[in-house]
Formats: C-alpha cells, structure tokens, sequence
C-alpha cells in the first residue's frame, strides 16, 4: 500500500493532491511529499525492508510511488565501504564510504533519483521525459527511458566532459548542449515544461524525484547494522542529496528502526562554486549565487535549488560546510584509489576532500564513525586525471631491459601499506 498524504509547501505547510507540481500558489515554496508515519508504525519494520529486493525499491513504502516500480529496478543497494586503509592514514577510528560510483546503470547517484521519478512520470501518463543535467543525470535519464521505452531530452551545457556526453548518447536520447552553466540549463527547461508538457525530472517532477535520494541515506543506516554514522559528508549541487540524507534518518528514528544518536551532516563543496559553504561561514540564512569555476563539473550549480534548505538541515544537525581547491580534489581522487580501490570524479574527490579538512579541523572528531559519499565514478571524467601520474616509457620485450626498469620504478614507488585489522 501507499503511505503517501500529499504534497505539502514546505513554508506554509499548505497541502495539495499528487500531480506533477513543484511550488506553492501560496508562497512559491517548494513542495515536498508528505507521508502517514503513524500507519507505517509496525508495518515497515527491519524485516519487511530486508525481505524485499536488494535494489532501492526495498524501500518502496517509503517512497512516493503508488503501484509497482516502473523503472531502476537493478538501481540502488550500491556498497557500503569500511575504508580501513583510508582510515588508517587519516588517523580516524571508524571510517566508511557508501560507493554510489558503483550505482547501474550509469554509475552515480542519479540512477536513485530518476527511478523514482521516471515511475511517476509513467504514473501521470507523460511519453517524454527530460533533465537539465551538469552530466550525470543527463546519463541517468538516458539508460533509464531507454529500458522504458520513453523518449528522452536532456539538455546540458555545451562544456562537459566526453565521457558524460558519449555515455548519454549511446543510450538515443535527444541532446541539446545550451550555450552557458547548469543555471541557465535549468532556466530554459522550466519553460520547457511548461510548453510541451514533457516532464522534466528535476522540474515539473522535483518533489518525486527528490524523494529517491533517500534511499542512499537508508542503505547506509541498513547497511551498518541499522545505526546511523555520527557523521556524513555529502556533496552539495542543487542541494537535492544532503537534506534527503538527514531525512532519510529521522523517516528510521521516527519509525524507530534506528537509535537517535543525533547524527550530524556536512556540506561539501569546490571552492570554485561554493554558494552554500561561503554562506555557512559568514553566518547568512542565504546564500549568493556564484558562477562556477571548477573541475568538478558535475556539482558546480552555482545556485543550487534547494541550497536554502541545505543550510537550514546543516545548521539543525550541528554538522558544517567545507570546500577545496581543485588540486586537493585532485589529491583526494588518487588516495582514495590507492588506499581503497575506488575511483571517483571530482565531485566524489570535493567530499572527501572536505572530509579531511574537517578531520584536521576538529569539526568531525577523529575518534567517532565517519560516513563518506561517493556519488560518481572517475572512469566518466578522465580528462582531469591528465598529468596528474608520470608513466614509463616503453621497452623492447628484453629482460634486461624489463630489470632495468623494475629498479627504477622501485625507486621511485612506495610500496602501499597492508589493510589494518579490523576492531571492533
């Protein structure tokens, strides 16, 4: 069943019927789905989530769909990471990364979001479906309404990385490259959706589409032994993820499939377009759009739709803001690839990134559990690795030859350190 109420104004608390509406005729809030935790009590338990499909519909009852999925059913459930080795050389206890570079089909978090809202726009009846996309939604999208069977716009701004554009369009899409950045993306595609009435997943379907980041927060609560880490780094974009995270939270505290231990969040960013943590710092209730100068693509949204309610969710949580500068993010994408295995692009390099700041800050303390998100897969966004590692030239197929060059490649490499016994 549906546990679904409404749609309500997330100022004035106004409620109104499902359908593919975004803000308040009141106030021009954002509309969010509100739902009857009172009948989930007893009904969504640990047992009944762990009983369904280890994909993000193991959640379906707490998400705002009506029948059965429609699309993203292999989407979701992505690995939750004890980064040991990570942890070791950050001097921290106990460190985690939920891997969404691993997400299907496109490989970032973006897959959780459109299978929720491709669901809903089968529900209402649209034929096309769209996205303004800095690169991996517009991927997401793509592989989803093509496994639909909808036909599909996504429309990016002319400068993305190829890997982005390629991996969209082997997918038969309809791509249109705007001349300008993500926001003047998103202008052009609110008018968009009103003329053709097409929906737009992070427009006309936003409070849907929203919705389905809380899946990530729920798999890491379930995939820590149902407990929440005391501390979450997120990246922040348009700002959909992180207030979805610390909702994600309170839905399990509320329904009491988790023990409260007030976990805090953190917000984090490029120093390139950091509208939200510049706000943070200087104290401010908004934030100042900016226009983006950084390699991390894929959040640089210098005015972030729901960067108000980022700043609102950090401050009650008592977490923080950080940003960095791209050669850190740089920096941050090569240790976490030799310490753990994961190569993520910049946007998943900013959080952890931000991370470290915050542990040689004393923002996060070192000696309690630390969760990181990885949103991206570095494999979409080579280019920027370029330069970045020295490589051997070639040799002919001698031995001689092949010794010579093991010397000097042991010279010149540390040999990584073993991965720490667990404790407990």
């Amino acid at each position: 069943m549906s546990y679904v109420k409404s749609l309500r104004c997330k100022e004035c608390h106004t409620d109104y019927a499902l359908g593919p509406l975004t803000v308040c005729d009141n106030d021009f809030g954002p509309l969010e789905v509100a739902y009857d935790y009172e009948a989930m009590k007893g009904k969504v338990t640990r047992a009944s989530i762990e009983a369904g499909p280890r994909s993000l519909w193991r959640y379906k009852d707490l998400l705002p769909i009506e029948g059965e999925p429609k699309a993203g059913f292999n989407s979701g459930f992505t690995p939750l990471i004890k980064a040991d080795r990570l942890a070791a050389e950050l001097g921290v206890k106990e460190l985690y990364i939920k891997d969404d570079s691993a997400n299907y089909p496109s490989f970032s978090y973006k897959d959780r979001v459109v299978s929720v809202a491709l669901t809903k726009a089968i529900e209402f009846g649209f034929d096309t479906v769209g996205c303004a996309s800095t690169g991996n939604l517009a991927h997401s999208v793509a592989a989803h309404a093509a496994a639909a069977g909808l036909r599909a716009f996504v429309m990016i701004p002319d400068d993305l990385e190829e890997g982005k554009v390629v991996g969209s369009l082997v997918f038969g899409p309809r791509m249109v490259k705007i001349k300008g950045n993500y926001d003047d993306v998103n202008r052009l595609c609110s008018q968009i959706a009103d003329k053709y009435n097409w929906a737009i997943v992070n427009v006309n379907l936003r409070p849907y589409y929203t919705e389905g980041a809380k899946t990530h927060g729920f798999e890491i609560a379930e995939q820590m032994g149902w407990r929440l880490p005391q501390h979450t780094v997120s990246p922040v974009a348009g700002g959909t993820i992180l207030p979805k995270i610390y909702k994600a939270y309170k839905e399990f505290i509320t329904l009491g499939l988790v023990e409260d231990n007030s976990p805090k969040i953190y917000g984090a960013q490029a120093d390139g377009c950091n509208p939200v943590v510049k706000a943070l710092r200087e104290g401010q209730e908004l934030f100042h759009p900016q226009k983006p100068n950084t390699i991390a693509k894929s959040i640089a949204i210098g005015n972030p739709a729901d960067g108000y309610y980022v700043i609102q969710d950090i401050k009650e949580s008592g977490g923080w803001g950080e940003s960095a500068s791209d050669q850190e993010i740089l920096d941050a994408v090569k240790l976490l690839a030799r310490t753990e295995g994961i190569f993520t692009e910049p946007a998943g390099g900013t959080t952890l990134a931000c991370t470290i700041k915050l542990i040689q800050s004393g923002k996060i303390p070192r000696d309690e559990s630390i969760c990181v998100c990885i949103t991206g897969n570095g494999l979409k966004t080579v280019e920027v690795m370029q330069g970045q590692f020295a490589t051997s030239p070639a040799i002919n197929a001698k031995m001689s030859e092949f010794n010579e060059l093991v010397s000097q490649l042991e010279e010149t490499h540390t040999t990584p350190s073993p991965r720490p016994t667990p404790t407990a």
